[in-house]
């Protein structure tokens, strides 16, 4: 899952970003990637969004560039997270869990977004802890489908929050999004680290602490990756 970093399937991915390092093209690659699959294959495979702050008519123009219509997709599932957890009173993530386990299905190859979840706590409809609890649950439901949850959660500040450490225990692989540390360059939109998360195996995925970070540049077609220092080639 999402190269070039071929993640296993059936993890929890947590990607957290910054104002100045937006983890957008993170996301919508891996919608990509998940649903712009080979036909023998295409049957198998299924993606629910769950978006706290962006709207459908986004992610269908975002994945159009990539030549994924959601709309010819069937298998594309689309959940309002403050709508569902505003349907009642008070406000609750119940009715979001609810409808993500009626989703997964045992024979599907099924990849799960979560943006974002720092707006939720932002918004008052969850506290820390409710928060916690939502993503035990959530990632629970995925595990025992195989199903792969991917959360954005955005920091704000250089020393991480509960919600934060919260999400990196319970997190498989922990992908950061960072700046420049000398700012955004035009060669260069930013670089991505990759670290594992509490108990996993470091021989299996090629990790990379933020002295080695992965480069990339934005283009209309997407990230483009490279090694930091060859700007030329791209992986």
């Amino acid at each position: 899952m999402f190269s070039p970093f071929e993640l296993p399937s059936g993890i929890l991915l947590l990607v957290t970003d910054q104002l100045s390092s937006p983890a957008d093209f993170v996301l919508h690659r891996a919608l990509a990637e998940q649903l712009k699959s080979p036909k023998s294959t295409s049957e198998s495979k299924h993606a629910i969004v769950l978006s706290v702050s962006e709207h459908l008519a986004r992610w269908k123009a975002i994945a159009a560039k990539s030549n994924v219509h959601l709309d010819q997709h069937a298998s594309f599932l689309f959940l309002d997270v403050l709508g569902l957890a505003r349907a009642g009173e008070p406000a609750t993530l119940r009715p979001v869990l609810d409808a993500v386990v009626a989703a997964l299905k045992p024979d599907k190859d099924t990849l799960v977004i979560l943006d974002d979840l720092a707006a939720l706590e932002w918004l008052g409809i969850a506290s820390v802890l409710d928060l916690t609890r939502f993503v035990r649950a959530l990632h629970a439901a995925c595990r025992a489908r195989n199903a792969t949850l991917l959360i954005r959660h955005h920091v704000l500040a250089p020393e991480p929050d509960d919600a934060l450490r919260a999400l990196r225990e319970q997190c498989t692989f922990h992908m950061e999004v960072l700046p420049l540390a000398s700012g955004r360059s035009g060669a260069v939109s930013g670089q991505v680290a990759l670290h594992a998360g509490p108990g996993v195996s470091r021989g299996s995925v090629r990790l990379l602490p933020r002295s080695a970070a992965l480069q990339y540049k934005l283009t209309e077609g997407g990230a483009v990756f490279f090694e930091r220092g060859t700007g030329a080639g791209v992986l």
